[in-house]
């Protein structure tokens, strides 16, 4: 008999029809496979629902708070629920950049340098911290705990920071401010124990935002694999796969890499990368010869508790 898979989908978040797109994708690669599929909207009394329907596995398809910074892993886990991707601790280190770039400093991973500040910082006070940390502009600032790009700012100079910084402070408490690193995007997939590989994105944006990730409209240039040299492309997927092991992530995940200057510096890791047909990991994992379906139906067997 197979088993009965929940495809956890949409949610409160932000990238609500991010998720949407993501789950139905992955719902009709297990139809296809002959799997047992059910759709359910993560939001008002949803942990009922999942009660009642009593899954065998629950796929989570959900995207941004709530669905990857650790909340819903904590049900699945208290519902005693196999569920794929990352678990409780390594999802909300992972969502929280702050946090995780704290880990991948010790663990001399590079990072740009950054710092934190809340809403009721002053301005005066933030200009004041970028000298003594040394952040020149252009800068780029961005919410501690969102996804797909939402809420980043690139500032070119003071102006443009005074006016992005009203933006972002009428919707986030907690902001990052970070130098701006320009040079390559290398973006890394890992699937479990694998290094799948890295791709290298050319924006026709300004950067790989929102837009240019979701959008067919904007034209952005996939160069699979990255045009790099050999010693540093191997370098980047074992950059990846330690940020991978030391926030004990599980499943699939992708690091978000800017190359400058013979360095790496990784931006953030994302424990529950889009699946959508214009995502990166399903064409990274396509280049190395696994099938979309393959690939959905391995993150499902994958699926464990206390991950």
């Amino acid at each position: 008999m197979k088993k009965l898979v929940l495809m956890l989908l949409g949610g409160r978040s932000a990238e609500r029809k991010i998720s949407f797109l993501t789950g139905k994708a992955c719902a009709r690669a297990l139809k296809k496979k002959g799997f047992k599929v059910k759709e359910l909207d993560a939001r008002g009394s949803f942990i009922k629902k999942i009660k009642k329907i009593k899954p065998d596995v629950v796929f989570n398809a959900l995207h941004g708070k709530y669905g990857e910074d650790g909340v819903v892993q904590k049900t699945l886990e208290t519902l005693n629920i196999p569920y794929t991707h990352s678990g409780v601790l390594s999802s909300r280190l992972a969502m929280n950049k702050e946090l995780s770039r704290v880990i991948f400093k010790k663990n001399k991973i590079n990072v740009p340098k950054y710092f934190l500040y809340r809403k009721k910082n002053k301005l005066k006070d933030l200009l004041n911290k970028m000298k003594r940390k040394k952040i020149k502009f252009p800068i780029v600032i961005k919410p501690i705990n969102e996804g797909s790009s939402l809420g980043v700012y690139i500032c070119k100079n003071k102006m443009q920071f005074i006016k992005n910084y009203k933006k972002i402070k009428a919707l986030y408490d907690r902001i990052l401010v970070e130098e701006y690193i320009p040079g390559k995007e290398i973006q890394v997939a890992i699937m479990g124990k694998k290094k799948l590989g890295a791709i290298e994105l050319v924006p026709q944006r300004e950067f790989y935002d929102y837009t240019a990730k979701y959008s067919v409209n904007a034209k952005t240039r996939h160069i699979m694999p990255a045009k790099i040299s050999k010693k540093k492309y191997n370098l980047a997927l074992n950059l990846a796969k330690k940020a991978h092991d030391i926030l004990g992530c599980k499943g699939i995940t992708r690091s978000d890499f800017r190359f400058y200057n013979g360095k790496f510096y990784l931006l953030e890791l994302n424990t529950q990368p889009g699946m959508t047909n214009l995502s990166l990991v399903p064409e990274i994992a396509r280049f190395r010869g696994i099938k979309f379906e393959d690939l959905v139906v391995w993150m499902t067997k994958d699926a464990t508790c206390n991950r």
